[in-house]
């Protein structure tokens, strides 16, 4: 199937490794530019090596805190790159760290809106009405599952996501729909990333084979496909999310988890 995004110009932030390197390795196997943002440089400028060799569109590694200011303001001057005509956005930043609601002071609050609410927000606001004039947009914001079911112990990005939803739900079936401009959250479940693969090393877990011969924790039995997510299904999913045969899904929240969470 050809996505028909080929040529375009995307910026895809969190892109050194995980979920967000493989939406970029998705989106420049079908020819589309990009401008890569992460804070580790040396981790990112391997990432960006490794995507030129997945297609033939161009490659712009910009290390910086898309959070601040400062970083999205390198993004958007990244020498070669478009500016803030962007054709394609994809929005990931780390979520906040776990605890007790009771032991968060108003800077931890304030600090996780910033990453994970007022950041996608700004970099909607920077390109949003471009993607409009010229007839084309898609922006997926790489959220969470807890969004749909929440994890007591993650209420910080609980909070800053949900919060993202409702100004999506709301900005992505005002009139920039009409001109073909998309914004959806793509929330992942349990993925085989070097965070979960972290996470797991510290706690007991017990090994049982899985039916592809994979070896499941006591986290990953529940899950229904009876295995965690392969970050290539999430990339592929962003890119479709990005194509041009997308562009009557509208401020969705589409869910990957194995189906773990009980809806229909």
């Amino acid at each position: 199937m050809n996505y028909g995004i080929a040529g375009k110009w995307a910026l895809v932030c969190g892109a050194s490794k995980g979920l967000g390197l493989e939406c970029a390795r998705a989106l420049a196997e079908e020819g589309v530019n990009l401008v890569i943002v992460a804070r580790g440089a040396e981790v990112l400028t391997k990432a960006a090596e490794g995507l030129r060799t997945a297609g033939p569109g161009q490659v712009i590694a910009v290390p910086a805190d898309i959070t601040t200011e400062a970083g999205r303001a390198s993004a958007f001057a990244a020498p070669g790159g478009p500016g803030t005509d962007f054709d394609i956005v994809v929005t990931n930043a780390g979520g906040p760290p776990p605890g007790d609601f009771r032991d968060w002071t108003r800077d931890d609050w304030i600090r996780a809106l910033d990453a994970n609410m007022l950041t996608p927000i700004e970099l909607i606001k920077a390109t949003v009405d471009g993607m409009a004039e010229r007839g084309f947009g898609r922006i997926v914001n790489i959220t969470s599952g807890a969004v749909k079911a929440p994890i007591p112990v993650l209420g910080l990005s609980n909070g800053a996501r949900s919060g993202l939803t409702g100004f999506v739900a709301g900005l992505a079936r005002s009139p920039i729909a009409a001109r073909n401009v998309t914004i959806n959250n793509l929330l992942p479940g349990a993925f085989e990333t070097e965070r979960l693969r972290n996470t797991l090393a510290r706690t007991p877990h017990r090994g049982e084979p899985g039916p592809d011969g994979r070896v499941l924790d006591a986290r990953g039995e529940p899950i229904p496909a009876k295995r965690y997510g392969r970050p290539q299904e999430f990339g592929a999913i962003c890119a479709f999310l990005c194509s041009h045969h997308a562009g009557y899904i509208v401020g969705q929240n589409i869910l990957a988890d194995g189906g773990t969470f009980p809806n229909w």
